[in-house]
């Protein structure tokens, strides 16, 4: 039962992320990266605590080592790939930003195999080379030689880091161990990660001129919390512990097919036919790395 729901929140987590667009969109202007950062995590930490509370209570103060995991974890899924996102945002294109982060499930599924050695297949490898090909189709617009006339700005670095920080995290909740389920950890990780948001966000507001946060950017916060916070991280926490890395990893191909749609329903952006052409690749592909091998 707990894998089924394991594959069942494979096509529901990328709708939680994508959300993420939409508030990274909206964001410029209203509130700045790391105060965004502080109080998306901050929201989502209150709506965990009252259902990770009894079991944080019952399994007791962390060790030395879980609190290092934890601050670890925090910085890298918390900090970085919250604030360092918004900082890329504004100034790279959607075009960089979906073609780096469409090598983060590569990168995941490599370092699986390589280093918590989990089985990885001829299947599953025609399904990366199926998704991440229909990824590179929907982000170059149907024009994949577009990739040599991209113009590199500052963004990309932000956004590269935020890259390899993702598959850092990914690789580090699976290996580290823990008793702890996966709603209780996420919650200690997301507290630890607030806690280094919280200076972090000061000296934001220290050294930029006119720092602000308007009643719209507060709202934004809360979409952040409660879609690709609270309910996206917890939803890949659980996938990393039942299914492994290199398969939950796999869900972020789906992340440009979901932006397609929210840009169409939110944004008025259009869909064309190199969207459907990559969605023909990418969900075959998602399938392939995705399912169990059937029995013999």
């Amino acid at each position: 039962m707990r894998r089924q729901l394991a594959y069942a929140l494979i096509p529901i987590t990328p709708a939680f992320w994508s959300a993420n667009y939409y508030v990274a969109a909206k964001a410029v202007g209203e509130i700045e990266p790391h105060a965004l950062a502080l109080l998306r995590w901050g929201f989502a930490l209150c709506l965990m605590l009252p259902f990770a509370w009894p079991a944080l209570k019952r399994q007791g103060m962390p060790s030395k080592q879980e609190w290092i995991d934890s601050f670890v974890l925090g910085g890298l899924g918390m900090w970085i790939c919250g604030a360092f996102v918004y900082y890329g945002g504004r100034s790279t294109s959607a075009l960089n930003i979906g073609l780096m982060y469409a090598l983060s499930p590569v990168l995941i599924a490599l370092f699986s195999a390589l280093w918590l050695k989990e089985r990885f297949d001829k299947r599953q490898i025609l399904g990366v080379g199926l998704a991440f090909t229909g990824v590179i189709w929907i982000v170059t617009r149907g024009d994949p030689l577009a990739v040599s006339r991209m113009q590199w700005v500052e963004g990309d670095l932000w956004i590269a880091v935020a890259v390899l920080c993702w598959t850092a995290y990914s690789l580090l909740l699976r290996q580290r161990p823990t008793k702890r389920d996966p709603f209780a950890r996420l919650s200690l990780i997301t507290a630890c990660g607030v806690v280094m948001l919280i200076p972090l966000t000061w000296i934001e507001s220290q050294l930029v001129p006119d720092w602000r946060i308007s009643w719209e950017g507060l709202w934004l916060a809360v979409i952040a919390a409660v879609l690709p916070g609270f309910g996206a991280y917890q939803a890949y926490s659980y996938m990393q512990q039942q299914l492994g890395a290199a398969r939950s990893g796999v869900v972020l191909y789906l992340g440009p097919l979901y932006a397609g749609v929210m840009g169409w329903l939110l944004l008025e952006q259009s869909i064309e036919g190199f969207h459907l052409l990559g969605a023909a690749l990418i969900l075959p592909g998602v399938y392939l790395v995705t399912m169990r091998k059937a029995a013999a």
